[in-house]
């Protein structure tokens, strides 16, 4: 194949981008495995980090769960599922509980971790955009973060997003 031609399919693929807005170890995964299985399908992938989105960005992640705001959460627990009340993060240690609970049945159950799916992405050549403004409001740098995002603000994602075939909110 040419070079014109590889530029072309290339050019003729399509894409994807996601705005990145949540920190928390399950909202980690759906970004990173949506971003890293569409490019391995071939789609043009461009993921936006801001607020507490950019801290899966971060060199050092503590990523952690909580069932506050998360009705829906169940933890499969002595042959059952569990559901986890929102009055429950309350109790001083429910959300380390339930963060060591989520880590453990992911290892149990062979998931990915975040680092492992964050490096996958990186090898994918899925576009990372930090946002600047976010860098600035909450006084990170980019010694903070891992290699490979570039910087940029709102106009860097919407000039991507008004191109792109799908575009999420996560």
């Amino acid at each position: 194949m040419s070079t014109q031609t590889a530029g072309a399919d290339l050019a003729n693929n399509k894409s994807m981008s996601i705005i990145v807005t949540k920190g928390s170890l399950d909202w980690a995964y759906p970004p990173f495995i949506l971003g890293t299985t569409a490019a391995a399908m071939g789609l043009n992938v461009t993921m936006f980090f801001t607020f507490y989105g950019l801290a899966l960005l971060k060199k050092k992640l503590n990523l952690g769960v909580t069932p506050l705001g998360n009705p829906a959460m169940e933890m499969p627990m002595m042959g059952m599922h569990i559901g986890m009340p929102n009055i429950a993060s309350a109790i001083p240690g429910v959300d380390s509980a339930a963060t060591v609970m989520m880590k453990n049945l992911i290892k149990k159950k062979g998931v990915a971790s975040i680092e492992e799916l964050r490096e996958m992405a990186i090898e994918a050549d899925v576009n990372m955009i930090a946002c600047q403004m976010t860098m600035d409001l909450f006084e990170y740098t980019k010694d903070d973060m891992i290699e490979g995002p570039v910087l940029g603000g709102a106009a860097t994602y919407i000039e991507t997003a008004t191109k792109s075939d799908i575009n999420l909110f996560i």
